[in-house]
């Protein structure tokens, strides 16, 4: 039985490992989250976020898994009696057009196998139609490590579509991939912190548009928790609607200094670098899952074209050395396997782990 009071370095494509810098954030003396203290933290932290996303609109901190921005984003920015397109390459697309449904919505799909991309011209004829009041994008599919061409694709909404609202999942994007929110015209888009933001899961950051806000007000039906309205409301404030998950906004304030310190093109630049390099270990001895184009800079998703047993390797690796990597998701378990490289995770680390599969596979 594994030891949950020593659990295992995290390579798996998130949680990932959080080094215990950051983990000293969250055993910081809590906050009221109505005083003034907590005030100027959530002040600090949003101005920092603008700047990492590159938008002078809204940030929104959800005490929920980014999966809550699922719901939100559908719930305030499609309309009951609207159609939205969803664009689906892989389980977690997927996932959010089961959740658009789940609201009441109309939902349309433009699916394309996984591990392949989706294409400007794929969205452009769908949209043609004129019948979508939204999209919704995946900025790097997780379960097969593919990042879509969202620059192109956003230029192409931009000039053709400015009407429809761009939702965008950067769950294991955002930070490790361009994320240039205002120049991309995108008017939702959000990640959980457990990713390349590389902090215990357990809050949500989004960047919404002043255009999705104004939306939001016209749409029945927004519950509670999520309600744009309410959060822009508490967010002129320097507050949330209810109460936050204070320690991880402690960490996350942590982290964006950070980040900025290190200037975000060069944190894009670490992550390729990463990416490069387990992605040259994998097709040198397996094979990338995705197209090699669109292959992400935050975790690769290797094929197993040796037939290993991963589940057993993975268990392997983690007996011996107290360290996990991911085992394929959903339909491609033991088709395939994912590692991850990003937040901060070091290319030393991911040397190491490498080296150890290789002795595993022999």
């Amino acid at each position: 039985m594994t030891d949950w009071k020593n659990p295992p370095r995290l390579f798996i494509p998130g949680p990932v490992k959080v080094n215990d810098d950051v983990l000293q954030q969250l055993a910081r003396p809590t906050l009221g989250h109505r005083l003034g203290e907590y005030t100027q933290l959530h002040s600090e932290t949003v101005t920092m976020l603008k700047k990492i996303l590159f938008t002078e609109q809204n940030i929104f901190l959800f005490t929920s898994s980014a999966s809550g921005i699922w719901e939100a984003a559908i719930r305030n920015c499609v309309g009951p009696d609207e159609t939205v397109l969803c664009t689906m390459c892989g389980a977690f697309s997927d996932k959010w057009a089961g959740v658009a449904r789940s609201c009441g919505r109309d939902v349309e799909e433009l699916k394309v196998e996984w591990g392949q991309a989706t294409l400007p011209e794929m969205i452009d004829e769908k949209l043609a139609s004129g019948k979508y009041a939204a999209v919704t994008i995946v900025h790097n599919e997780t379960s097969t490590g593919l990042t879509n061409p969202v620059a192109e694709i956003s230029e192409m909404l931009r000039e053709k579509y400015p009407d429809v609202l761009v939702l965008v999942d950067s769950v294991s994007g955002m930070v490790g991939l361009p994320s240039r929110f205002d120049d991309y015209g995108w008017d939702v888009a959000f990640a959980s912190v457990q990713k390349a933001f590389a902090i215990p899961p357990g809050l949500a950051v989004a960047a919404v548009s002043d255009r999705a806000l104004e939306k939001s007000k016209a749409v029945p039906g927004r519950g509670y928790y999520f309600d744009f309205q309410a959060f822009a409301k508490s967010a002129a404030k320097n507050q949330t609607v209810t109460t936050p998950a204070i320690p991880h906004i402690m960490a996350l304030n942590y982290q964006c200094e950070r980040l900025l310190s290190e200037g975000m093109e060069n944190v894009w630049d670490r992550h390729r670098k990463m990416g490069e390099f387990v992605r040259a270990w994998a097709k040198e001895r397996f094979a990338l899952f995705c197209d090699e184009k669109y292959a992400s800079n935050t975790l690769t998703a290797v094929k197993n074209t040796r037939g290993i047993n991963v589940g057993e390797t993975i268990n392997a690796i983690q007996e011996k050395h107290n360290t996990v990597f991911g085992n394929g998701y959903g339909k491609l378990k033991e088709e395939t396997f994912r590692i991850a490289h990003m937040g901060d995770i070091t290319l030393d680390e991911l040397k190491e782990l490498l080296g150890w599969i290789d002795e595993e596979i022999g």
